[in-house]
């Protein structure tokens, strides 16, 4: 069993991803991480975000610990928005994505283009979203508690103009999947967003 959860950033798609993976036994994939690994490449070797080449180059021997915290600064994070748009990168990483969601017993993947792309066959399609206004407020609570400075309107714009990045890409668009069921987590809190996917991911195996 595949599930696929799509959606824009700080939507919360990754938290209802992994409560999925951990309610169905699945294993899980955060596809958004990988971006992230070729981004910090690129980061820590000096290259040029603004050259599909370089970032291609950033590709090759990715390593990718969850836990190292510079995956999510601000910096690797404005880069990975930015390489993900170059169709040689998301070529680059395609195949490691497919071989995870099609491995024996399934799994659940998030990112952005899951169920177009990476695994349109998936039994369960979710496209997780929220207003712009509440993922950035998400967003900079997210940071301070890092202890990291941020203002609403500046992490607004961000997660705008990332939005119409991902959105407008000529490489695997963010969009929602016809067959995607949509939640929308503006007005729900975490333990309410995670229960509401539980309950369409579980009627839609039901649904055949």
């Amino acid at each position: 069993m595949i599930i696929a959860v799509d959606g824009p950033a700080a939507s919360g798609k990754g938290t209802i991803a992994r409560a999925l993976a951990a309610h169905f036994g699945l294993p899980h994939m955060d596809t958004g991480l990988l971006y992230r690994a070729v981004a910090l490449n690129l980061w820590r070797w000096g290259g040029d975000p603004a050259s599909e080449f370089e970032a291609l180059r950033a590709c090759d021997n990715i390593s990718l610990d969850p836990h190292d915290e510079e995956l999510r600064s601000e910096p690797v994070s404005m880069i990975a928005s930015s390489i993900s748009a170059y169709p040689g990168v998301r070529s680059a990483l395609l195949q490691r994505q497919r071989e995870f969601a099609e491995q024996e017993g399934g799994a659940v993947l998030d990112g952005r283009d899951i169920g177009t792309v990476i695994a349109p066959e998936a039994e369960v399609k979710l496209f997780v979203t929220a207003s712009p206004e509440v993922r950035a407020e998400r967003r900079t609570k997210e940071l301070a508690a890092r202890g990291m400075t941020a203002h609403f309107e500046d992490v607004l714009a961000d997660i705008r103009a990332r939005d119409e990045r991902d959105s407008g890409r000529e490489a695997a668009p963010l969009r929602r999947a016809e067959d995607a069921m949509l939640l929308d987590t503006s007005a729900m809190d975490a333990e309410a967003a995670t229960a509401a996917a539980i309950l369409l991911a579980e009627e839609r195996l039901r649904a055949g």
